[in-house]
């Protein structure tokens, strides 16, 4: 191994893991397929998620916050977003100098700005962009990540040998690293993450109150079973993640609602051919989105 590699990353190192749940024990599944760290500790406010942790491999031992941190070299921070600003001015408080700490939240603005405030130029923000509906150590997968986005927003602050560290993790997780700065994470996302996800709690609202869920079943469509997978997710999350970002999410549902309300003035006016050509606009950039998006995970 070169000693380049050795010093980002590898064999050797020592990781804590905040919340091993389906993100953190799916990290925590991968880098051990990889052989990436010498061990893992998890850290979590439920006993009972430790320890099924614990019993399905995925962590070596549970550990406070405070102990962990102080033992580690990499703290993975994969709790829920409203919890990220406690925990960072937590760690800010007798972190060893050279100690990196690292998150999973889908929105990055806020955390990066209290990691400014706090002087933490070991803190890398982060956002896989990968997930499932499903939580707890029972749903982690050591493939979850394979072949997805993980993308890191360091600011002005951030140590270069602690971003090289951890994109040194996520790659031993199989991932592709992408940096950009905060703010362009948190527009691109409004739009590719955050609103699809409104609307699919949206539709599953509307539905709720046209005909009992009885009624409607014989109705859905594999159409419809796809597109509310993810209204299934965290409620309490994604109302954190709506108001973390609520500065671009905003923009963004504005956008779709005049979309919508130029879709329902050509319907009612009988401009089928119009409704055509946006159907093939939107079919043809599908086409080239999902090409993009499939070479990047090759």
């Amino acid at each position: 191994m070169s000693k380049e590699r050795r010093r980002f990353g590898g064999p050797g190192k020592r990781l804590a893991i905040v919340g091993v749940g389906l993100m953190g024990g799916s990290l925590a599944a991968a880098l051990r397929e990889a052989r990436f760290a010498e061990s893992i500790v998890g850290v979590d406010a439920d006993p009972g998620v430790l320890e099924e942790a614990r019993s399905r491999g995925l962590i070596d031992r549970a550990q406070d916050l405070e102990t962990a941190a102080r033992e580690a070299d990499i703290v993975v921070l994969a709790t829920p977003l409203g919890t990220l600003p406690d925990l960072l001015a937590r760690l800010s408080c007798g972190l060893p100098p050279q100690t990196i700490v690292t998150d999973m939240g889908s929105a990055k603005g806020s955390v990066a700005a209290t990691g400014r405030d706090l002087n933490l130029a070991r803190y890398v923000p982060g956002h896989p962009m990968a997930g499932s509906e499903c939580s707890g150590p029972a749903s982690a997968r050591a493939d979850l990540f394979a072949g997805r986005s993980v993308i890191l927003t360091p600011s002005e602050i951030t140590a270069p040998d602690a971003v090289g560290s951890v994109r040194a993790m996520w790659e031993a997780a199989g991932a592709r690293v992408v940096l950009t700065d905060a703010a362009t994470h948190d527009r691109l996302v409004a739009y590719t993450s955050h609103l699809p996800h409104l609307l699919a709690f949206t539709c599953a609202e509307l539905l709720a109150g046209q005909e009992p869920a009885g009624t409607l079943a014989p109705f859905v469509g594999s159409g419809l079973k796809d597109f509310l997978r993810i209204a299934g997710s965290d409620p309490l999350m994604w109302r954190d993640v709506c108001a973390a970002n609520a500065v671009f999410l905003g923009p963004a549902l504005a956008a779709f609602a005049e979309r919508l309300a130029a879709l329902s003035e050509e319907l009612a006016r009988g401009d089928f051919e119009g409704l055509l050509e946006h159907f093939a606009n939107a079919r043809a950039f599908r086409a080239g989105l999902m090409k993009e998006v499939a070479d990047g995970e090759h």
